[in-house]
């Protein structure tokens, strides 16, 4: 059975999940992976969710606050093992859910543009892609979403 737990960025599941996550995107990104890690540090994020079955950790997700209004999708990932489950889809509702909870707005997010299923997933999930924001605004294989709360 597949619970989900809330927590923080101190949480050892969600830290291997993340190395795992990191691994995989440096084989995706290639040469330009090194531009995007300086904006996915974990450390000290508040809000962060880890989806686990039978105490295993299947995946993780984590919301930032972007602006007063706005809360940021950070560090979703799901093991290719895991995917297709809908582990992916609760983790999301569950961090929009949080953001809700504690009186924000919308959500957004940025993903690359060879993360296939990344980009099925938010499309699925209501999000619709906008401009560029903050540090990716003149970044080309970034697609930025976002999703009214």
């Amino acid at each position: 059975m597949t619970t989900l737990n809330r927590t923080n960025s101190g949480n050892i599941d969600f830290q291997n999940l993340v190395l795992e996550l990191d691994k995989d995107l440096a084989k995706k990104n290639g040469e330009t992976n090194d531009f995007f890690v300086q904006y996915n540090k974990i450390d000290l994020i508040k809000n962060v969710v880890v989806a686990l079955n039978d105490n295993l950790p299947i995946g993780c997700g984590a919301i930032k606050e972007y602006d007063k209004s706005t809360m940021e999708i950070k560090r979703m990932y799901v093991p290719i093992e895991m995917r297709g489950k809908g582990i992916a889809v609760a983790v999301l509702n569950d961090l929009e859910n949080w953001a809700r909870e504690l009186g924000y707005k919308r959500c957004v997010l940025e993903t690359g543009n060879k993360m296939l299923e990344a980009i099925g997933l938010y499309k699925k999930s209501g999000y619709k892609i906008i401009k560029n924001y903050g540090q990716y605004e003149n970044v080309a294989s970034s697609i930025c979403f976002e999703k009214l709360l």
